[in-house]
This record gives structure tokens, sequence and C-alpha cells, in this order.
């Protein structure tokens, strides 16, 4: 009788441990998957027509180009360089790699575009967002 009483308590401590871990786990992606940390508030009129607004300290970019507003992390995906903005090409000074004003891979090493930030408007400005994980500042 001992015995059962014994692997019962075992058992119990185990499950108890393994619900406590798949609930703490749990929480911890949940809250790490929707984290946002704003990077920025930039004003619209600052956005030059069919420019780019750079923010190097930050590791990002505002396009306008062709009617729309984005934002690009300028982290390489290759090794985490910072990316230099140019006129018609952002190219990774590290080992070569070159993307579209899209941020889409033209050039290898990099083989995943950069990651595109989410923006939200704000009345004249537009605030700038990134997951945490995301874009490494």
């Amino acid at each position: 009788m001992a015995r059962i009483s014994q692997n019962r308590r075992t058992f119990l401590r185990i499950l108890a441990l393994l619900g406590g871990g798949w609930w703490f786990l749990g929480r911890y992606l949940r809250q790490s998957g929707t984290r946002e940390q704003r990077l920025a508030r930039v004003a619209d009129a600052d956005i030059p027509p069919r420019g780019a607004l750079v923010y190097r300290n930050e590791r990002f970019a505002i396009v306008r180009e062709a009617g729309s507003v984005y934002a690009l992390s300028l982290v390489c995906t290759h090794l985490g360089c910072t990316v230099n903005v140019a006129a018609d090409v952002l190219r990774c000074p590290c080992h070569g790699s070159v993307f579209d004003r899209r941020g889409n891979v033209r050039r290898g090493p990099a083989t995943r575009a950069l990651t595109q930030l989410r923006l939200q408007r704000d009345g004249d400005y537009w605030l700038v967002f990134s997951r945490c994980g995301d874009h490494h500042v």
C-alpha cells in the first residue's frame, strides 16, 4: 500500500511540474510573439516624395514610393550588418548583399528579404513599430 501511495505522489508531482511548465512556456511565447516596440514617430511631411528617411542609429528607413509609405529594417538578413540606402538599392557593406527598394534580395549572400516594419498612421504622423526580436536596435 505504501508503494502505491509513493508512486501516486511521484506521478502527481510530475504532472504538476509539466502542467506548470506548459503554462509558463505558453505565456512566455504568447507575450514574446505579440510585444511590439515603438521605434519612432515621424511627421508625414518629413518623408521625401520618392525618397527615404533613414534612421541609421535605429537601423530602419521609411520609404515613400508610388503613393505608398512603408518602413524597412536596415538589418541585413545575412549576418546583421546595417545596410546603406542609395537611390535605387540598399547595399550591405559587410558581405555585398544587395536589396531593392522594397527590401527584396537582388544579390546574395543574403537569402531573405529585409524585414518590413509595421506603420500606423496617427494624424499627420507615422508611428513605426517593430516586434521584439524581429528588429535589433
